[in-house]
């Protein structure tokens, strides 16, 4: 069974996988296992996301697959947003970094108290 087969069969709902089996040997894991996050959404929108990543994120490409407009395209992908987590990939540096990089010299006083009113 495959993530669409998986995700037209829940409709959608929120699922746990509680086995996992390795396919090229008898190993199984057994837990709660969440799914990524794409296997969550519909089968529409997860064809959607493939064609965007495909089309390396251009909308005009998307206009193009989809024969809809810019503004569809934008809403669309606004609203699949809106069911994603994202990781922080530029988190707010500790008090601890910023004390370090002070002492260092590589910022000043004042550059550490704004960076402090920041975090």
């Amino acid at each position: 069974m495959d993530w669409q087969e998986l995700t037209d069969l829940t409709h959608g709902r929120p699922f746990v996988v509680e086995r996992v089996r390795l396919a090229d040997s008898d190993v199984a894991i057994e837990g709660r296992f969440e799914p990524p996050q794409l296997a969550q959404l519909s089968v529409d929108d997860q064809v959607f996301v493939a064609a965007f990543v495909r089309a390396h994120g251009s909308i005009k490409e998307m206009e193009r697959i989809f024969g809809v407009s810019y503004p569809t395209v934008k809403a669309r992908l606004n609203r699949i947003t809106e069911r994603l987590d994202f990781v922080d990939t530029d988190p707010a540096p500790s008090g601890a970094d910023v004390v370090d990089r002070l002492r260092r010299g590589e910022i000043s006083a004042q550059e550490a108290l704004a960076e402090l009113e920041r975090s």
